[in-house]
């Protein structure tokens, strides 16, 4: 199998990702799309290479166009200090002599150079630096930089003011005389003495705001003459209908007919498509909102880096910095990319990373990410990883994957989407037609007509689902937590039952000192740490760590020997140190006695003991444990109050086990289970009809995190860990796991809400515009008020999906 990623042009909307899916599947080598509206990208699984010009001209068909993403790039650049041919030549042999760069072409003329390069090989900031070595100045030309936001044309500004302004004029001329108070209008274009101005006033009118919204026509024709109807070919044909009727009525009126004066509906096309421009504007401002997560990540980014290379500090774009460059980072900049401290110590702020705004001390061998800032002092660093695969890259990847991503609740809309449209056509026509033969009255039926195809817009239910999933997910990325997708979004809020690996996920993943019985202790750890020193051993990390954490005297040990899977025997001072377990030291001679009660006790609370004794005299005993972590007790009380199953999953034995499941109040607590055991266990309960969420840390729980329904991994986990999971907790903090819970059911609510809401609403507002009230005696809707409402609709659904961004968990 081939697995490309291509660039999509032309996408507006849902709509328009999921019609270049299906058009993508078509395709015979393809066998499956994954269409990513907000990157316009299109990740293509096929089992030969993709025929990209078949593909591209199936696409070009309803106006979008499939391209390759490109590895080269072509820059136009502003060179001074040429003066002569030979100039010239030596700039383009400059550029030419660069590593990577392609094409270079060199115009004396308009002092410019065009220069084609693989960004992979060399950087931008490289070939300006070239030329100023060589004597010129080279910079980018401004207007072919791309920017961030560009300022927005006269006819983006203005368009939509223009043509609201004009259905205004529209509207009043021509319905001013149908309200029960007549409003005045200049004789010269009224209906009862100047009917032909009348008449040709409101066709100019109509006539430049269809102009003006010609892009509904566009689209909606083609969508149709290709078996695809949209909501642009419900306003293209509702529109156009009454607009070619009134052009009718236009001539009958030159050819003296004057009595179809009154069969005029310039109005209802006109001020219909100005609405439909209005709605689709706010709809698409209020979307816009949506992406605020997104936003806000890529902000975090800095355009450029400082490389440092032959001594020298060099500017360059933040996509030209390679793994193994090195970047100067001074205080107050933010650190450009992932990296490794060289030279250099400072303060970091990691807030961005794990929503703790206490700043982190950083020395040389420490990791930075790129987006933290740099709050003091000059760091030298070693870039680890390119800008495609850093932290913040993957942060942003996971937020834009999951808002791309639909959740399984959204076929129920695209399956209704399917046959909505052609359903409406066949409805507004039979309407129609219904009240011509009921009424004989063919501009009746033409107002129920328009009237239905401009009210049934499918937006609302195609909108219903991302905009909470992008909100929702934009949301939880804020807190730290990323949902990966709308689907495992969707199967977190069905979870049932929630199974914690032990190590590194409820407790803190390191063993330490949790108590001691002695006489002494920072003369005992003194001692015990001055013959740990030397080990690796967690146990004697703990040891020594302890030592340092009470300030205990400092010795040095000699004659070291450690005796594995027992203990340690040193000297010092002189005299014998033996730090182990019960039977080491009884074996050295001193006198243990294991069924002491305290010792009893300390092995009930799942602790280990190492003892130590020094010169024949016990000096005491030292209890070892890996902690729980503070927020694990009230994330599990929080859990089970929601109604979910708490399991705690282990490999250590069943009385440390349970002493640490006692301590986090779960009662359900399965030890001794090896790291390939663990998926079997997730399978068991998922046999049991179980909806199953595995947290864990660590690569022995890969397995279990693939297997599970929802797999959350905790961020400072293994990156193996991190990328089985569907979930993922940056701040390592259990209390997330509620957050993401809650925020789950918080979407998937507001997700049925839309629907509900969409559907209802289209089911109520067809028979309306069809003419069921008037059937019944009350009014009949008119296509201006069709198109309102329409516009409401999907208004409404991306403002109730907006309410996801005020979520806050209860605790």
């Amino acid at each position: 199998m081939i697995k490309e990623t291509y660039r999509i042009e032309g996408m507006h909307c849902a709509a328009c990702a999921a019609a270049v899916e299906r058009i993508l599947k078509k395709q015979p080598q393809v066998e499956s799309v994954e269409v990513n509206l907000i990157m316009n990208q299109a990740v293509i699984v096929a089992n030969e290479e993709l025929d990209l010009e078949a593909a591209n001209q199936a696409l070009q068909k309803a106006e979008f166009a499939i391209l390759p993403l490109a590895e080269y790039v072509t820059v136009n650049l502003t060179i001074k200090g040429m003066h002569c041919a030979s100039c010239a030549n030596a700039c383009e042999k400059i550029l030419k002599g660069q590593n990577g760069v392609k094409e270079a072409s060199v115009n004396l003329l308009t002092n410019q150079a065009s220069v084609t390069y693989d960004k992979r090989k060399v950087k931008l900031g490289e070939l300006l630096h070239a030329l100023q070595k060589g004597g010129y100045e080279g910079s980018v030309i401004l207007d072919q930089q791309q920017k961030v936001e560009e300022k927005p044309s006269f006819y983006e500004r203005w368009h939509i003011p223009i043509a609201l302004v004009l259905a205004f004029v529209l509207l009043y001329i021509g319905m001013s005389h149908m309200l029960p108070i007549a409003l005045p209008l200049p004789q010269i274009i009224h209906y009862e003495t100047h009917p032909l101005n009348f008449a040709l006033i409101q066709f100019v009118l109509a006539t430049l705001i269809i102009l003006i919204g010609n892009a509904f026509f566009i689209r909606g024709s083609k969508a149709l003459l290709h078996g695809a109807p949209n909501m642009d070919s419900l306003v293209c044909i509702g529109t156009g209908s009454a607009y070619l009727y009134s052009l009718y009525a236009l001539v009958q009126i030159m050819q003296g007919n004057l009595m179809y004066v009154h069969h005029l509906y310039f109005e209802s096309a006109g001020v219909v498509v100005a609405l439909v421009m209005l709605g689709k504007h706010l709809e698409a401002r209020s979307k816009r909102k949506t992406f605020d997560a997104i936003r806000s990540l890529m902000k975090l980014r800095p355009s450029t880096a400082t490389l440092y290379k032959e001594g020298e500090e060099i500017t360059v774009s933040l996509e030209e910095v390679a793994i193994g460059d090195q970047i100067v980072v001074k205080a107050g900049d933010q650190i450009a990319m992932d990296g490794t401290i060289i030279e250099g110590s400072s303060s970091v702020d990691e807030s961005m990373l794990s929503g703790e705004s206490m700043p982190v001390d950083k020395e040389i061998g420490d990791a930075v990410v790129g987006g933290t800032l740099n709050l003091s002092g000059r760091l030298l660093v070693s870039v680890s990883a390119n800008m495609d695969n850093s932290v913040l890259t993957k942060m942003i990847r996971m937020v834009e994957n999951a808002q791309g991503k639909k959740a399984p609740i959204a076929k129920v809309a695209d399956q209704v989407a399917s046959v909505f449209v052609p359903a409406v056509m066949v409805i507004a026509v039979l309407a129609g037609i219904f009240w011509y033969v009921m009424e004989q009255d063919f501009t009746f039926s033409l107002t129920v007509f328009v009237s239905v195809m401009v009210i049934a817009c499918p937006c609302a239910l195609g909108l219903a689902t991302p905009t909470a999933i992008m909100v929702g997910t934009g949301k939880a990325a804020q807190n730290g937590i990323f949902l990966k997708s709308g689907e495992a979004l969707e199967r977190f809020a069905h979870i049932d039952t929630m199974i914690f690996d032990k190590t590194g996920t409820l407790t803190i993943g390191k063993p330490v000192v949790s108590d001691f019985i002695g006489d002494d202790a920072p003369q005992a750890f003194a001692y015990m740490a001055a013959a740990e020193a030397g080990s690796n051993h967690p146990l004697s990390k703990a040891i020594v760590d302890h030592a340092q954490k009470i300030d205990a005297p400092k010795y040095t040990a000699s004659e070291v020997v450690s005796m594995h899977g027992l203990g340690v025997q040193a000297r010092i001072e002189g005299k014998e140190i033996v730090v182990g377990n019960a039977k080491f030291l009884k074996e050295k001679g001193y006198a243990i006695k294991e069924e002491q009660e305290a010792y009893h006790k300390l092995l009930k609370k799942g602790n280990t003991l190492v003892f130590a004794g020094y010169d024949g005299r016990l000096l005491g005993v030292c209890a070892i444990r890996d902690e729980l972590k503070a927020d694990s007790a009230v994330t599990m009380k929080k859990l089970r109050s929601l109604g979910i199953d708490v399991v705690m999953l282990t490999g250590d034995n069943e009385i440390a086990a349970k002493a640490i499941g006692e301590e986090a109040g779960i009662t359900h607590v399965i030890a001794q289970v090896l790291p390939d055991q663990k998926g079997d266990v997730i399978a068991s309960f998922q046999k049991n009809g179980k909806k199953v969420a595995m947290v864990g840390d660590g690569i022995n729980d890969a397995y279990a995190l693939t297997l599970a329904d929802v797999g959350i991994a905790i961020g400072s986990g293994s990156d193996v860990a991190v990328e089985s999971a569907d979930v993922v907790l940056v701040k390592d903090e259990m209390k997330d796991v509620v957050v993401a819970y809650e925020l789950a059911n918080a979407v998937i609510r507001n997700i049925k809400q839309n629907l509900f809401w969409a559907f209802f609403y289209n089911s109520l507002g067809i028979p309306i515009a069809a003419g069921l009230l008037y059937f019944f005696g009350g009014p009949l809707l008119s296509p201006v008020f069709a198109g309102a409402a329409m516009a409401f609709s999907s208004i409404s659904v991306v403002s109730n999906a907006l309410r996801l961004r005020r979520f806050q968990a209860k605790w």
